[in-house]
């Protein structure tokens, strides 16, 4: 994946309301969180992120650091083989 790629998000979507999505499967802690600020930097106030993580580590870390840095993290769901986080930008800076 091109960093234009992981910017630009993905079409698979599982949420109808995420504006984009991010698959971070198979990628290690602390780059999971890192590219998923980044993603929700370059998009709208008020929006959400659909993000993939792997069991572990991942789900237990991302989450909080998140939330510890202002963002609201709506919704987790278990999958098959990863989890699915629901992520929104603070509607203002």
């Amino acid at each position: 994946m091109t960093h234009a790629d992981f910017l630009r998000g993905t079409d698979n979507s599982t949420s109808e309301r995420a504006n984009a999505h991010l698959d971070l499967r198979g990628t290690p802690c602390p780059i999971n969180f890192v590219r998923t600020k980044l993603r929700l930097e370059k998009m709208p106030h008020g929006s959400l992120l659909e993000v993939w993580l792997d069991p572990g580590e991942p789900i237990e870390q991302v989450p909080d650091s998140l939330t510890m840095e202002g963002y609201q993290v709506e919704k987790i769901d278990e999958r098959q083989d990863f989890f699915c986080l629901l992520v929104r930008r603070p509607a203002t800076s």
